[in-house]
């Protein structure tokens, strides 16, 4: 159990702190993954950005994820999904044109002009406040390979054996705190899982210097 989304991120920092990264760049998935990522940025004294990935809903149910988009990337889709209901990627033109656009908004917002940092050759740490099923990052994963990182770290709070068992694969290094085999959701394992708001996340990436900032200058 976890005290809140600071708490976990200070705890992670711990573990990531003795790893050997190479120029780390700190990519928290927003909302709930921004205040995690906080204190592991400030322990690694590396940039932060993030990572935006939107989830694609069925026509008929929103709710339920058909498929995922990360931004500047193609969507993914959830094959046995779409083959039990008999669609096809095409008849997600809608949807998938709605969360480019909401991807473009939120950095935007969040980031407010602040160019992406560059990942080609560095540690790329993802971080959020928790894993469900993996889905979201099944699709940060593509957006990852196409920016050719030199290192993949995928560092979680809390999630299910099976996710992580099913991620861990897909990257270098997976740090999971905490993997209890009765999972409910990922609020359950906080004690305060109060919605992260767009302000926060503004705030947590304000408070972490710009990429080529000299770190002499700014963490002192």
């Amino acid at each position: 159990m976890f005290e809140d989304r600071i708490s976990a991120g200070l705890q992670l920092a711990e573990k990531l702190a003795e790893m050997p990264l190479e120029d780390p760049v700190v990519l928290a998935l927003p909302r709930g993954g921004a205040p995690v990522a906080l204190p592991v940025a400030q322990a690694l004294q590396a940039p932060m950005d993030l990572l935006l990935v939107r989830k694609i809903g069925m026509p008929s149910n929103p709710e339920l994820a058909a498929g995922a988009l990360a931004e500047g990337s193609n969507p993914i889709f959830n094959g046995a999904l779409l083959q039990a209901t008999g669609m096809k990627p095409e008849d997600f033109a809608l949807q998938v044109a709605q969360a480019r656009e909401e991807n473009a908004a939120r950095r935007a917002l969040y980031l407010r002009g602040r160019p992406q940092v560059a990942l080609e050759g560095r540690a790329a740490v993802v971080v959020d406040d928790g894993i469900a099923t993996g889905a979201t990052f099944m699709a940060a994963h593509f957006w990852l390979k196409e920016r050719k990182p030199a290192q993949v770290v995928l560092a979680v709070p809390v999630a299910p054996p099976e996710a992580v068992d099913e991620l861990r694969p897909l990257v270098d290094t997976l740090v999971c705190l905490l993997s209890p085999r009765e999972f409910w959701a990922v609020g359950a394992h906080y004690r305060d899982f109060t919605q992260t708001s767009d302000e926060e996340v503004a705030a947590a990436l304000a408070a972490v210097p710009e990429a080529g900032a000299g770190k002499d200058k700014t963490w002192h």
